[in-house]
């Protein structure tokens, strides 16, 4: 059974990771520091797969504390979440994010090399493609984010790029992913984030619940069939699914570095994805059209065939069992 350090695993991805790993026959080490995930999750996911997981509550950023983990725990790969993911947030206060994502990074690189832990995951981000790409995004492409949160993204993945170059020895994939909604179909486990939500799924959700009155819809302008911007939306039990492949893939490889996309291969706008959420759910959201959001780009999904390739990955859940999975977390939650 392999020892596989999970960062930010209390988090949305990292908890539904876990439990994939645990039911795929890994054995999880948990490292987060809370800022925006809660203990509880921990006990949750043990109701969910009969696991008691090893906790570490501590931060990415300290790297002697992650020397000892990876010594102590034996640890024969990290899959890294941990870092702060709010576009919006990224633009607001893009010092906090080059310092979380970024030093983030290197400070576990610093410790992997130390240990020789040599197998990485990396969480990246479709964020990381140029604007004047043509969509679908393949790997490949032009890179060159428009906010900083993409930026730590780009920043990270060269980081491991050039790392992977001076330590060859060593595997590496950074994971492009796109938009996470849904929720373990236990309801136990979603996104849930402190405070207000920065991302869209939640805030439907806290909508439809009554916890706010509407959803601000950030442009109905842009070159799209509604007007309002497009996403390549992902359920994230298959987005963990694809964690998990990535891994299996490390396992049969020495000596590499690479980026994948993990998406559907198919755009929802974001009154695609509120008009579902009624109509599954017979739930009304409100809603109201304001203003762009800086940093936001109108349209972006993923070319998904790498994935399949090398990964043997493709994503199962449709849009329904999204915003199904989605509800029925935040009634359990409640």
């Amino acid at each position: 059974m392999k020892n596989i350090l999970v960062t930010g695993g209390l988090g949305y991805i990292g908890s539904h990771t876990i439990v994939e790993l645990i039911e795929r026959g890994y054995n999880p080490i948990c490292l987060d520091n809370l800022s925006n995930s809660k203990e509880e999750v921990k006990d949750k996911i043990k109701i969910i797969t009969g696991k008691d997981i090893i906790f570490y509550k501590d931060d990415v950023k300290d790297s002697e504390k992650l020397k000892h983990i990876l010594k102590n725990e034996k640890i024969d790969g990290v899959i890294h979440f941990a870092g702060k993911k709010a576009v919006g947030e990224s633009v607001e206060k893009p010092l906090l994010y080059y310092e979380e994502n970024v030093y983030g990074m290197i400070s576990l690189l610093k410790a992997m090399e130390a240990e020789e832990v040599r197998s990485l995951i990396f969480s990246s981000s479709a964020t990381v493609y140029h604007k004047d790409n043509s969509i679908p995004y393949i790997e490949g492409m032009r890179t060159g984010a428009v906010n900083p949160y993409g930026y730590t993204k780009l920043f990270s993945e060269i980081i491991m790029e050039g790392f992977q170059k001076s330590n060859p020895s060593f595997q590496m994939l950074a994971l492009r992913y796109f938009n996470p909604i849904g929720a373990h179909k236990s309801g136990l486990i979603g996104e849930d984030p402190n405070g207000i939500p920065n991302n869209l799924m939640p805030y439907i959700t806290r909508v439809a619940k009554g916890t706010y009155d509407k959803l601000k819809v950030f442009g109905d302008d842009y070159e799209t069939k509604d007007g309002t911007g497009v996403r390549d939306y992902i359920h994230v039990v298959d987005l963990a699914v694809g964690h998990v492949k990535a891994l299996e893939y490390l396992e049969k490889k020495e000596g590499l570095f690479d980026y994948i996309n993990l998406g559907t291969g198919r755009g929802y706008s974001v009154l695609d994805i509120v008009k579902a959420f009624e109509k599954v759910n017979k739930v009304k959201v409100n809603y109201e059209i304001v203003g762009r959001r800086p940093g936001d780009l109108a349209i972006y999904y993923a070319n998904a065939d790498k994935a399949k390739k090398l990964l043997n990955f493709t994503a199962e859940k449709g849009i329904e069992e999204m915003v199904r999975d989605s509800w029925n977390f935040e009634r359990e939650n409640s």
